[in-house]
């Protein structure tokens, strides 16, 4: 993985003509995000479950979205992270589809979520979500509007 980083560097430094530092990479459970890219830090983020799920799609797609995300800062500086910038890197220094989710089955990850009810649907909140609503945050379901509650019976 770390060597996939580097060669995209490479490919980089290539294109534009210029030297990049290379980043470093670590392999940590990171919620449902595939990767995650520390801007400020030069470093990438790579789930460690969902890379072992999804090898394919990891070299494909995610690590080049991850570097494109650091070269878009290194380049640019503060623009919006999946903005026109990131979104040329992606397609012009990579030849990848910018897209900016991934539709890996989350399964395997085993996240805890809280049932919330709405008057359409119940609706499982992250544990993040869950303990912003203890501390008095308010959510609505997007479908109907409705103010989201506990459902401690589900």
């Amino acid at each position: 993985m770390t060597d996939e980083v580097h060669r995209l560097i490479h490919i980089a430094e290539q294109f534009f003509n210029c030297r990049f530092p290379l980043p470093d990479v670590s392999f940590r459970r990171s919620g449902k995000n595939a990767g995650t890219a520390f801007l400020q830090q030069n470093r990438v983020n790579f789930n460690p479950v969902l890379l072992a799920e999804n090898k394919d799609a990891f070299f494909a797609e995610v690590i080049a979205h991850e570097v494109s995300h650091l070269l878009t800062w290194q380049k640019f500086g503060k623009v919006k992270p999946h903005g026109n910038e990131w979104q040329a890197i992606m397609r012009e220094v990579f030849n990848c589809e910018p897209s900016t989710t991934h539709n890996f089955d989350l399964s395997g990850l085993k996240i805890r979520t809280f049932p919330y009810q709405c008057g359409c649907q119940t609706i499982n909140l992250s544990v993040r979500r869950h303990n912003k609503v203890l501390k008095g945050m308010q959510y609505r379901c997007t479908r109907c509007g409705e103010m989201l509650r506990f459902s401690a019976n589900h």
